[in-house]
């Protein structure tokens, strides 16, 4: 589970990017090798480490080569019931409308 102080969302990214750098060098990996391996360039890799930016779709690709895709479970839970009746008949709202 991620453990952030969440301050700012550019903060979030950077400590992100850190932990995602902390476990390459862990498994051994240089930045090349790593790029490689999730199947994406070399300079989105560099620019991820370096400043937290990144489409989803390359953060999760890096997740999962360095065994961090779990983690992922933990993102947006649903949120805990606020009333009894939420408990007996949850809402059935599939998307929401605005007037």
């Amino acid at each position: 589970m991620f453990a952030f102080q969440m301050t700012s969302p550019m903060e979030v990214m950077a400590q992100l990017a850190a932990r995602a750098k902390r476990r390459r060098i862990e498994a051994g990996l240089t930045q090349r090798e790593l790029a490689e391996k999730a199947g994406i360039s070399y300079g989105s890799l560099r620019l991820f480490e370096m400043r937290g930016k990144a489409s989803l779709e390359a953060v999760v690709k890096i997740a999962f080569v360095l065994q961090a895709e779990a983690e992922f479970d933990g993102l947006f839970p649903p949120r805990p019931p606020k009333t009894i009746a939420d408990v007996i008949e949850p809402p059935a709202r599939q998307r929401v409308r605005k007037p």
